[in-house]
């Protein structure tokens, strides 16, 4: 018996590129949709160009970014400045139920491909658009990536050192943020669809799907005015709460550890690890406000405890105590993780051109409908003839005529 899925029957033209669209695709590829990915290789996705790739030597149909993004997914390479690339597109959107695009707002419409286009040929369609800003309004046409999101988001002024430059938070932050919002709001149109036979246009603004992060804050500053600062790794309501370094195993690598004390009882606990009873009974750092009032000296005692383990042994020991705690992982440590490893968190597929390509599970698991992995992100051209013939129901005349316009490149 074939495994179950969630969206057994779901078609979906995935038109997104780079990051923050394509996950959305990737989501419903990975339960059960049919989704074609169309793209150009005249155009290059920046995700191609992003790596890391095997043995780091470049190469765009080999990056491990673009193939965790697009697993899944059935791949149509289509010039899509063509009218008979266009042509192709309309036909998609006729089998289509759902429509993903990530382009800068208008390109889309510059196509005669807009959500009016789109309802003519396919009535009940639903089309998602996702950019960095909306597709309405004063900011719509600014284009940038996740990391210029973080800053419209107020990520980047709250991520860093007091009195020191901003540094943010790492990588592309809303192209993670936006997609878990979109996914959600597409389900609610399939839901709606399926209920009222209707469907709708998604604009998703990646940027404002990051400010949800940050709701706290701006009702504290609307309520009293107040502006949140940088403040490194410290938390407001727990101390010791920080990242300190640790003995390096080796000479080449810094070892790190996180630390957080979340009450006074773990502190105590903490407490009596590092030094004993004359430190848990300190008054200076009994409760929250005195370890608060305190924070500088509180840290320099756990780091001179921290530097004489390893991250590993400190680890063990606080966790053991009950206190949170965790090494700063390296991507070898993710490999490498015990719990990673049981949850199956890291799949490798076969590769035609790679030989193995690993790609990241689910954050998630259904249980009567888990997510599958049956192929990985597509290269250029390997689907052309799948897409075009099964499910399009091209005449290989037809393919051969456009083959040699020079459509499929």
């Amino acid at each position: 018996m074939s495994q179950i899925t969630a969206f057994k029957d779901l078609r979906v033209l995935d038109m997104a590129w780079v990051v923050a669209g394509p996950l959305i695709g990737r989501a419903l590829a990975i339960n059960g949709a049919t989704v074609v990915r169309v793209e150009s290789s005249t155009r290059l996705d920046t995700a191609r160009m992003m790596g890391p790739f095997p043995d780091g030597v470049a190469n765009t149909e080999k990056s491990a970014l673009f193939e965790s993004c697009n697993v899944g997914k059935l791949g149509l390479t289509l010039d899509m400045s063509t009218e008979q690339g266009k042509a192709i597109v309309r036909e998609l959107v006729a089998w289509a139920d759902v429509v993903l695009e990530s382009f800068s707002p208008g390109q889309m419409a510059s196509w005669g491909l807009g959500y009016d286009d789109l309802r003519v040929i396919n009535p009940n369609i639903i089309m998602l658009s996702t950019s960095l800003m909306g597709q309405t309004g004063p900011w719509s046409g600014f284009a940038g990536f996740g990391n210029v999101g973080a800053a419209i988001s107020g990520y980047q002024a709250l991520v860093g050192w007091p009195e020191r430059l901003p540094a943010g938070p790492y990588g592309p932050y809303t192209d993670f943020v936006g997609p878990r919002f979109a996914l959600l709001t597409l389900l609610g149109a399939l839901d709606h669809r399926r209920r009222t036979g209707e469907g709708c246009y998604l604009d998703v603004s990646q940027c404002e799907a990051g400010i949800q992060f940050l709701a706290p804050q701006i009702a504290d500053c609307a309520a009293t005015g107040r502006i949140v600062e940088t403040q490194g790794n410290r938390d407001p309501g727990m101390a010791p709460h920080g990242v300190f370094r640790c003995a390096s195993v080796n000479t080449q690598d810094e070892s790190w550890v996180a630390i957080s004390v979340a009450s006074d009882a773990q502190w105590q606990r903490l407490a009596g690890i590092i030094g004993g009873e004359p430190l848990a009974s300190d008054p200076r750092f009994d409760t929250l406000t005195a370890r608060k009032h305190n924070e500088q000296l509180l840290e320099e005692l756990v780091a001179q405890w921290t530097a004489s383990l390893t991250a590993l042994q400190v680890e063990v020991t606080l966790q053991h105590a009950g206190i949170a705690a965790h090494n700063v992982a390296s991507s070898q440590d993710l490999l490498e993780d015990a719990q990673l490893r049981h949850r199956q968190h890291f799949i490798e597929l076969p590769h035609e051109l790679m030989g193995t390509a690993i790609v990241e599970n689910a954050s998630y698991q259904l249980s009567a409908t888990p997510p599958k992995f049956e192929r990985p992100a597509p290269h250029y051209r390997r689907d052309n003839a799948y897409v075009l013939q099964t499910l399009l129901e091209y005449s290989q005349a037809r393919i051969t005529e456009l083959e040699e316009q020079g459509v499929f490149k």
